[in-house]
């Protein structure tokens, strides 16, 4: 009240709604796989590529590649390069997901998720889970030329094969996120992956057999061992081929055992998600807080 007059009370300001934030995180998601479908030139590039070297490394390492005692037949390249050509699809789906956060900065629509009431791990999931579903769905595509290697999947091993295929790729697209929140340029970015997650696949047993580390190796051997062995790309490697071939066609490659691969994929996703929540946590510049 001012010299006797009374003033108008202020109108009540609406309550902000309540968002769920598995809500959050599943709009997120959406949005990642809406924007997959109206870029198709991302198939070309995550799909095409991985299946291009399949064929040509296949065609020109077939002769000299064998994994059997003389006069046995053994595996073939393309039979052995095949866990690796789907593990590099889930890479690069990963890559191309992870871009997305550079661009939404740039454009703006992050600052607007981060100025939002929501918790950022539900906006970390969103955006993981989205090129986490699309790398499974490319990576099921490829699966379906298992039927050229006449690979016998069981419905069982058929559906771990899946899981196992959707914890890798989430650890993947969780690292790609990690390197992705700091960039400012998606040429920095590509330069980045490729020094970093490159030699991850290469130094997985992908395309090379892992080298046993027997007495009086040579050092490089030993070395060239260990650094296959500690790499968590290693075991979601191990694992997939596990899950498609025999013991009897694995009976000749060093690999880790199905149990071993399943504890360190799942840890490794654990951690990169872990690292990204903390990450997103974190101001930044443009974060306009």
């Amino acid at each position: 009240m001012t010299d006797g007059i009374a003033s108008p009370a202020e109108p009540a300001q609406p309550p902000i709604p309540r968002v769920s934030p598995w809500q959050v995180a599943g709009t997120l998601c959406w949005r990642e796989i809406v924007r997959f479908f109206r870029q198709r030139n991302r198939v070309i590039g995550a799909v095409g590529q991985p299946i291009l070297f399949w064929l040509l490394f296949g065609a020109g390492l077939h002769q000299s590649f064998r994994i059997a005692p003389d006069g046995a037949d053994g595996m073939s390249f393309l039979e052995y390069y095949f866990p690796g050509t789907l593990i590099l699809i889930l890479l690069f789906t990963a890559i191309f997901a992870t871009i997305s956060i550079i661009e939404d900065r740039r454009e703006g629509f992050l600052q607007s998720v981060l100025v939002a009431p929501i918790p950022r791990w539900s906006m970390v999931l969103g955006k993981i889970l989205g090129g986490t579903l699309i790398a499974v769905a490319q990576g099921t595509l490829f699966l379906l030329l298992s039927l050229v290697l006449h690979i016998d999947l069981g419905i069982m091993h058929c559906a771990a094969l899946l899981v196992l295929l959707l914890v890798i790729a989430f650890g993947l697209t969780s690292l790609g996120f990690a390197l992705a929140w700091r960039m400012e340029s998606t040429q920095g970015f590509h330069a980045i992956m490729n020094l970093l997650l490159m030699p991850m696949w290469l130094l997985s047993g992908a395309f090379f057999p892992i080298p046993p580390a027997q007495s009086g190796a040579a050092t490089s051997q030993l070395a060239l061992h260990w650094c296959m062995r500690i790499n968590p790309v290693t075991y979601g490697v191990a694992g997939v081929r596990r899950l498609l071939y025999s013991p009897d066609q694995l009976a000749d490659l060093w690999t880790p055992e199905l149990s071993t691969c399943w504890v360190v994929v799942l840890g490794f996703a654990i951690v990169t998600f872990a690292a990204c929540w903390k990450l997103a946590g974190k101001h930044t510049t443009g974060d306009l807080l």
